[in-house]
């Protein structure tokens, strides 16, 4: 009788607040679906650091008979071949190097024609023209500063470049982009934690008759409280579960879809990231608005 009680009072409430509940369901949905992807996005660019500081080298650029005019670091002419075996001798010698390729002017020349043979500027390049370099893998990325102070003045040296720091720009765009939309999650929460209050508020006020009847038949304040916080766990586990449709929708059209097809170099995160994170947001959208409700009800249902 009273679970039978309890329903029905769900479904009264449930139906007089019908715009408000649906209010409610939308800003829970959006919020916990910005909660999920920002979780999600965080995780995708840990990954890319890790796969692609895995893989970024140090490179020494050397001076070729072009670089005289243009770089002060070759104002005595082109790198001497015992400039470049003192080099890789030095290279070898130091604990933080794990492995050093040479690459020869010929190799940098195919390996340009490979990346950019449409630009125009191809056709008027030789072989001649592109610089030798060693580039050189490191045990720790964070270490290419010794690198640099030790070669960047060294004669026959044009310039040591960070491959990193090439790649620190995206990766700081990456997670500015993360904190925007934690930035919107965040006020869409808000939005919807007012929301929430607002409609117990508004329901607990239209049955203000029925709550005192109970009051002074000796009901618990727990028995009395139970449909308004049932009215918005409901509520807000429909958001949640309309929030983890939208994220896996997202997976399925965006990531495993257009992103996938379109940008080839990047190990996108797969199902497991996305599938351990829906019982998150299922839990929040169940506690959040019941908790939301349950602290509201204290002040605003006193008969």
């Amino acid at each position: 009788m009273r679970a039978q009680f309890v329903l029905s009072e769900i479904g009264v409430g449930l139906r007089r607040n019908l715009t408000m509940t649906f209010a409610v369901i939308v800003s829970v949905a959006l919020s916990l679906a910005l909660f999920g992807a920002s979780l999600l996005m965080s995780e995708q660019v840990d990954s890319m650091k890790g796969y692609w500081y895995d893989k970024v080298n140090v490179s020494i650029f050397l001076c070729n008979k072009n670089d005289k005019e243009t770089s002060p670091n070759c104002d005595k002419g082109a790198v001497t071949d015992d400039q470049k075996k003192e080099i890789r001798a030095e290279l070898g010698r130091m604990n933080l190097v794990e492995t050093v390729h040479f690459e020869s002017s010929e190799e940098a020349f195919k390996h340009y024609k490979e990346e950019f043979g449409d630009s125009p500027l191809a056709s008027s390049l030789t072989a001649d023209q592109m610089q030798e370099s060693f580039r050189v893998k490191l045990k720790d990325p964070e270490q290419y500063k010794v690198i640099s102070s030790a070669f960047a003045s060294r004669p026959g040296v044009q310039e040591v470049q960070d491959q990193k720091a090439v790649l620190e720009p995206l990766f700081n765009l990456l997670s500015g982009m993360n904190f925007a939309a934690l930035g919107v999650m965040a006020l869409m929460l808000v939005v919807a934690l007012l929301l929430i209050v607002n409609t117990v508020r508004v329901s607990a006020f239209s049955r203000r008759r029925e709550t005192g009847i109970m009051r002074l038949v000796g009901a618990s304040s727990f028995y009395i409280q139970m449909p308004f916080i049932m009215e918005a766990a409901i509520a807000g586990l429909i958001g949640a579960i309309l929030a983890c449709v939208l994220l896996v929708t997202g997976q399925q059209v965006l990531v495993n879809g257009w992103l996938a097809d379109h940008i080839s170099v990047i190990d996108f995160i797969g199902w497991d990231a996305v599938v351990v994170k829906l019982p998150l947001v299922l839990a929040i959208g169940l506690l959040m608005p019941a908790l939301a409700a349950f602290f509201a009800l204290r002040k605003y249902l006193k008969v």
